[in-house]
């Protein structure tokens, strides 16, 4: 029996032809992937919610404009309601993942307070849901074109705007999105 081949600590870019409104044109960054399924979230699906909002439901006070104003992502369709930082190792926190050398996910509050307070790491993404895929699913996604799997950058989740990310990450490793059929794969 051989090894699965792990997809963690790398970018799912929508192919042209997923239609799906959850995931159109999304970059998603594989947080973990294993034998039960595998778990992501969306980089580039800004929500109408700015991290204020989230600080005051969640009763954390910050009187910070930019902090407040910072953008919260849809980080995929499942459990809404829970919070994600993507960030780059810094801080103890009570529920990290470190996902690679440059990336962790956390998804305490304690985070929240930190970044509250300015004393979080310089780098972070906040999203609410994730993506996630049961054994085998993701697999029969990629089989079927739904997805391309590209290595992540860190550069392109911290630094490229949102809306550049979808071609930026094909781009990475040397894809041009706008260059492929959506019959790849089929004879």
């Amino acid at each position: 029996m051989s090894e699965k081949l792990s997809l963690t600590n790398q970018f799912l870019v929508a192919m042209p032809a997923l239609h799906d409104p959850n995931f159109f044109h999304s970059v998603t960054y594989i947080c973990e992937h294993n034998e039960e399924g595998a778990m992501g979230i969306t980089i580039n699906r800004p929500l109408d919610i700015m991290l204020g909002e989230i600080l005051r439901q969640t009763k954390i006070p910050c009187d910070d404009k930019a902090i407040n104003d910072t953008p919260v992502f849809l980080g995929g369709p499942v459990q809404n309601e829970r919070g994600f930082v993507i960030h780059r190792p810094h801080g103890e926190w009570d529920a990290t993942l470190t996902v690679s050398d440059e990336i962790c996910v956390t998804s305490s509050k304690d985070i929240l307070e930190a970044i509250a307070a300015g004393k979080a790491p310089k780098d972070c993404l906040i999203a609410l849901g994730y993506a996630g895929w049961g054994d085998g699913q993701l697999e029969h996604e990629i089989a079927e074109n739904a997805w391309i799997s590209v290595p992540a950058s860190s550069d392109i989740i911290f630094n490229t705007p949102y809306n550049q990310c979808w071609e930026a990450a094909a781009a990475h490793a040397g894809i041009d999105l706008s260059r492929l059929s959506n019959d790849i794969g089929h004879a």
